[in-house]
């Protein structure tokens, strides 16, 4: 606990600085940076072992990130943030059959690479296009976030005080249900007055908690899918970046899940 409240007071404020003060470019650069660090720990969870081979995908990784931010805000690159946000319906399928791809096949590893790339390119872009807006670009950026953190950590204060009932035991027995609406009450507050700080008013303001809250839910999806990979692989964190978090996979998979899915519904709200 001590490690990750360390960790998390260090590392919050430069994030912060980074979100609201970098140009989009920059931006982008960096958070591809931690992405391609994110992909290449899902290339070993995903099975393989070949460094070389996975850094051949990591190069073929810079090569899409270049042609998504090349196509930011055009039709095609919609149609990747919008399979981004379908694919977590997909993954619930997949928690369900605990077993599927557990087995270290070739097939098995090629499905995990897929659905790290469905993970990690639509919510790269997305939130680039969220940063990118002329209106408030970078605070909203921020805004998803902070919702993912503050869902991240209420959820995991709720579970220590008042956590019994536990929500998937075979994939991650250290979530429970008490965590899950620690999350959300949390998420709803901090929805509700960062939309009031963003000029976001009455039925549209309600609408936004809502779209947060689902959000968040997709938050449950990507960290619960995370670690049903990371039990197929026989292992307890994606890396070792960050003392008492993990690695980057650990810190990012609520974020990757969630992005998407804010990204079209805060364009269907006109926001």
């Amino acid at each position: 606990m001590t490690q990750r409240v360390v960790t998390a007071l260090l590392l919050a404020p430069l994030a912060i600085a980074i979100i609201l003060l970098l140009p989009t470019p920059v931006l982008a650069v960096i958070i591809a940076g931690l992405c391609l660090l994110a992909l290449w720990e899902w290339t070993r969870l995903s099975g393989m072992r070949d460094r070389r081979l996975r850094a051949a995908l990591l190069a073929l990784a810079m090569i899409a990130f270049a042609a998504l931010w090349l196509w930011r805000g055009t039709i095609p690159v919609w149609i990747v943030i919008g399979a981004g946000a379908l694919w977590w319906l997909l993954a619930l399928a997949w928690l369900k059959a605990f077993s599927f791809a557990a087995a270290p096949t070739r097939a098995n590893t090629l499905r995990k690479l897929c659905a790290g790339a469905l993970t990690v390119f639509p919510a790269w872009i997305g939130l680039m296009q969220l940063h990118g807006n002329a209106v408030h670009g970078p605070a909203w950026a921020l805004y998803v976030l902070v919702l993912g953190w503050s869902a991240d950590s209420f959820a995991y204060l709720a579970g220590m005080r008042w956590g019994r009932r536990k929500l998937a035991p075979n994939i991650s027995p250290g979530k429970t249900w008490a965590g899950v609406y620690g999350g959300l009450a949390a998420t709803a507050a901090v929805a509700a007055v960062g939309g009031w700080l963003l000029d976001v008013r009455d039925m549209q303001l309600f609408a936004l908690v809502v779209l947060a809250l689902l959000c968040v839910c997709f938050s449950v999806v990507g960290d619960l899918f995370e670690s049903l990979i990371k039990r197929h692989a026989g292992v307890k964190d994606s890396g070792a970046l960050f003392p008492g978090h993990g690695g980057v996979f650990d810190r990012l998979d609520g974020i990757f899940a969630m992005v998407p899915l804010f990204v079209i519904g805060k364009a269907l709200l006109g926001l």
